[in-house]
């Protein structure tokens, strides 16, 4: 009887001027990682060795064109090249154009692969939002990214912030607050809870419980302090449990957390998912990507340009969000619409 296949596990090595390519290096060589799973380094050759050489790590790669038909193997370090012109070039500490470029071209070929189906999931190291900038590319997030590349609206794809077993999914994110508050709607609102409830069952759930946090202090008082938890909100969560989930709220934003036997959290703003998070895990939360066809996950820290080439980088959030997505249930819709494809 053969042993069960390892999932395949994508890892794209984020900012090419910054920490990405060492933690993303010492993920794929961490014990725990390929114990768990077959990593893959989606990265340029050249570039990642020079980062390796400056770190103290292996430099030798097995570099491969495509992930079709690809054998892993337990003792080399296999490495996707997306052949981004320039890459080579960038330096460590830079921040460019050109490594800005790279690295969304790093993930771009990582999801690609996911969405072939030749690796079960994706792990994006952090990116460097003023490269990306430079390089003339919009971009507010993973999630946006993950569903333009998915063929999704961006409004379609949520983040959930993950450490141990805590998990916060936002309705909103990287606009302003008075933007934010013109998206909150019934229909995005029960968006969000349906892409919560399926990616729990993912990660191993089998009955999610879900709270809503509302977006007004104590979540509006029962219209005292606003009608938005009334009208906005409160719809959407009524709906979700007709449907069938486990949900309840909406509750004050500052209070929710201390709730028991919860397996997510859903806040309306940034910051209500944020400050909670980096309080209680300033170095090792990770970021998912919920509501796309894939299982996509970064890390929620920065891209560490102050400590580039110096070894000290920790892959503590990376090797957690991989060894979670390792863990994670194939998607049967997805599989089933690609063999009707094949």
């Amino acid at each position: 009887m053969h042993p069960p296949r390892r999932p395949r596990i994508a890892i794209a090595t984020g900012d090419a001027g910054g920490i990405g390519a060492e933690i993303s290096l010492k993920s794929a060589l961490s014990p725990l990682v390929q114990n768990a799973c077959c990593p893959l380094l989606v990265s340029d050759p050249i570039l990642l060795e020079k980062h390796a050489k400056a770190n103290g790590l292996p430099t030798r790669f097995r570099v491969i064109e495509r992930t079709d038909g690809y054998a892993w193997q337990a003792d080399e370090i296999a490495v996707l090249d997306p052949h981004f012109v320039g890459a080579r070039d960038i330096q460590l500490g830079e921040v460019s154009a050109s490594s800005g470029g790279a690295s969304l071209a790093f993930a771009r070929a990582a999801i690609k692969a996911a969405l072939a189906g030749t690796v079960d999931a994706v792990v994006a190291a952090p990116q460097n939002q003023r490269a990306i900038a430079l390089a003339g590319i919009a971009f507010d997030g993973y999630p946006s990214f993950v569903a333009r590349e998915t063929g999704l609206s961006p409004d379609d794809v949520f983040l959930m912030l993950c450490f141990g077993s805590t998990k916060i999914a936002h309705c909103t994110l990287h606009v302003s607050v008075s933007e934010a508050i013109s998206l909150i709607t019934p229909e995005r609102v029960g968006r969000v809870i349906a892409a919560t409830d399926r990616a729990l069952r993912r990660l191993g759930a089998p009955a999610p419980a879900i709270c809503v946090g509302g977006l007004n202090p104590h979540a509006g008082e029962d219209g005292l302090f606003g009608l938005e938890d009334l009208k906005l909100i409160r719809p959407a969560i009524e709906q979700a449990i007709a449907d069938g989930m486990s949900v309840s709220g909406p509750y004050g934003a500052d209070t929710m957390f201390h709730k028991q036997g919860i397996d997510a959290f859903i806040v309306m703003l940034h910051d209500h998912g944020h400050i909670a998070a980096k309080l209680q895990a300033p170095h090792a939360t990770a970021g998912l990507a919920i509501g796309s066809p894939i299982l996509f996950s970064s890390v929620a820290h920065g891209t560490g340009h102050d400590i580039v080439g110096k070894g000290i980088a920790s892959p503590a959030a990376m090797i957690e969000a991989i060894l979670r997505l390792a863990n994670a249930k194939p998607d049967a819709a997805r599989d089933a619409q690609r063999d009707d494809q094949l």
